[in-house]
């Protein structure tokens, strides 16, 4: 805990339906560093009175505080630079808290009628045109554990100054009683030196008393006639002698003044020294300031020296990394170096394989000289040769060009290589995405296939099986046909046979499909002959208790059977028209 300020000032306090008033109270900022577990810091900010105990408000304003009261209030410093600047703005405050229109104020509000509660401590820069609020700060009133706990602070702090002070009270007494001893003896022997002084003059005078009785006695008795000349010389003796002792006594009163100015110098010393402890006081609590102002400057200056090594690191760290770029930079221009040795090795040899050729066509040269049936040819052959080797000239300059290029290239090459590496990486993840998906879809597609597929087939046997269902169904047509003309050449009879009608009213043909795609006849379901008529079925000439037409087999009733509705109603249940009547045309078959 480090204490930055602590003094009585004037403040406006302002309660609700109450007027404004004045008070001294003693404004403290502490500043409280806590080591663990977290290193932080806190400003507490406590209002106090010397005189009411009980007056207590308290402010606990840490770095996460301040950024939102700097937020808000729109100020321009930060934490480290905050308490210096309240304390400033309080020491202005303090300066001008004296005069009939001060500057800067102080005010205390409460919204409740007794300084209860919370309360909002401002600081107010007044002008002419407004009241400018620097710094408005929200204190909490002190509980009773709060309240106790400064008041056994104040205690501790009282107890300690007291003793300081009986110190310094007992140390100040015994250095003037000290004094006072050495004043009271060098006074007592100043007294001693009067009193010797004043005997001595004493004993003086009584001597020369007698002394002159004795001289006035034995001049009496010696002559009268020599009386007026003793009378003279006494006379004179005792001018003497009076002028003698006022001088004495004038001596000794001289003395007795000076002791006296002595004792005064003494007092006024002692005065001088009160004056010179009190300056010391002053000095001492300026020392002190002076001290916790060092002590801030030492703790800024930690936390500059804290940076400053942050920094330090970084830069290391820099030049770490520039120390590895430049040696990869230099095995870079090793490989370079390599490669242009190569690359002159290439030349060189280039060169050699151009002084043979050059060889050659001297010796071709020589051999057209001698030969000049076959210049011709061999001039175009020297042409020829002449080419490749400003081609490979060519060639040579393109290489040592791209080599340059190269060279400046690889650096880019490089930035560019990461680039495609992380590209790669990116793209090698979305491949990966894509190959999964792209084997989902595959599993759809080769799902969908396989309903395809069968939907097809049963489309397939689908098809075959209506195109049974007409066949049949065209043959019944026809036999009911060629059944109601037969009827019509015999005499009507009522059809009562109760078998035929329960068949009738069921009738249903069923067809099963053939494994193969195609139908096949199954053992129930009746298969058509070369003619047109169905396997399987007897003439129209039965016995009367059957059904004519189909075997009753085919009327069985099956749950995938395909019905036929409304037939047995109109064959059965209504008499056949005459002979002389048309044949009636069924509205489900053609005739």
């Amino acid at each position: 805990m480090e204490q930055l300020f602590s003094q009585r000032l004037q403040v406006n306090v302002r309660c609700r339906d109450c007027e404004d008033r004045k008070a001294n109270v003693r404004v403290t900022i502490e500043l409280q560093l806590t080591t663990s577990p977290v290193h932080r810091r806190d400003l507490l900010v406590r209002l106090t009175d010397d005189v009411d105990p009980y007056f207590l408000f308290n402010l606990s304003l840490s770095e996460e505080d301040f950024q939102s009261l700097k937020v808000q209030q729109g100020l321009l410093i930060d934490f480290a630079a905050f308490p210096q600047k309240f304390i400033d703005l309080l020491k202005l405050c303090s300066s001008e808290q004296e005069s009939d229109s001060p500057r800067f104020l102080l005010q205390l509000a409460c919204q409740s009628q007794t300084l209860e509660g919370a309360s909002t401590f401002s600081i107010v820069e007044t002008n002419a045109f407004k009241h400018l609020t620097h710094l408005s700060l929200r204190l909490s009133q002190g509980s009773d554990k709060e309240v106790n706990t400064y008041l056994a602070a104040c205690l501790s702090s009282l107890k300690a100054e007291k003793q300081a002070l009986d110190v310094k009270l007992k140390k100040i007494e015994d250095d003037l009683s000290r004094q006072l001893s050495y004043a009271q003896q060098t006074l007592s022997e100043k007294t001693k030196e009067l009193d010797k002084l004043r005997s001595d003059w004493t004993n003086q005078s009584s001597s020369l008393s007698s002394r002159h009785s004795q001289e006035l006695q034995s001049e009496r008795e010696k002559a009268v006639e020599l009386q007026s000349r003793f009378q003279r010389e006494a006379e004179q003796l005792r001018q003497e002698l009076q002028s003698s002792h006022q001088k004495s006594s004038q001596q000794l009163q001289n003395r007795v003044t000076e002791l006296d100015t002595s004792c005064r110098e003494l007092t006024d010393r002692k005065y001088k020294n009160e004056a010179a402890v009190r300056d010391l006081k002053v000095k001492l609590v300026a020392s002190e300031e002076e001290c916790q102002r060092l002590k801030q400057q030492v703790l800024s200056l930690r936390r500059e020296n804290g940076t400053l090594d942050t920094e330090l690191h970084e830069k290391e760290r820099l030049v770490n990394q520039l120390q590895m770029r430049t040696a990869v930079l230099d095995q870079e221009m090793k490989d370079k170096e390599l490669l242009m040795r190569r690359t002159k090795e290439v030349l060189e040899a280039t060169q050699q394989r151009k002084e043979s050729v050059e060889e050659n066509a001297e010796s071709k040269e020589v051999q057209i000289r001698k030969l000049e049936a076959t210049v011709k040819s061999l001039s175009e052959e020297l042409i020829k040769a002449n080419g490749i080797i400003k081609k490979l000239q060519g060639e040579i300059r393109g290489l040592v060009g791209k080599i340059k290029v190269k060279n400046t290239v690889t650096v880019s090459q490089e930035k560019v290589l990461q680039e495609t590496a992380e590209k790669l990486q990116r793209v090698e993840k979305e491949l990966q995405s894509a190959q999964q998906q792209l084997l989902t879809k595959d599993e759809q597609v080769s799902k969908q296939k396989e309903q395809l597929e069968t939907t097809v087939q049963k489309l397939n046997e689908s098809r075959e099986v209506l195109k049974t269902n007409e066949n049949v169904i065209n043959w019944l047509n026809k036999q009911l046909n060629e059944t109601q003309l037969s009827r019509q050449t015999q005499l009507p009879e009522p059809l009562d046979h109760p078998g035929l009608t329960s068949a009738a009213t069921g009738l249903r043909a069923q067809f099963v499909p053939r494994a193969g795609g195609g139908p096949s006849p199954s053992p129930g379901t009746p298969t058509l002959r070369p003619d047109g008529s169905p396997d399987g079925l007897q003439p129209t000439t039965r016995r009367s208790g059957e059904a004519a037409g189909l075997d009753p087999k085919y009327f069985d009733k099956r749950d995938d059977s395909i019905p036929i509705y409304n037939l047995s109603s109109k064959l059965l249940h209504r008499e056949f028209p005459e002979r002389t009547k048309p044949p009636a045309v069924s509205a489900y078959f053609s005739a």
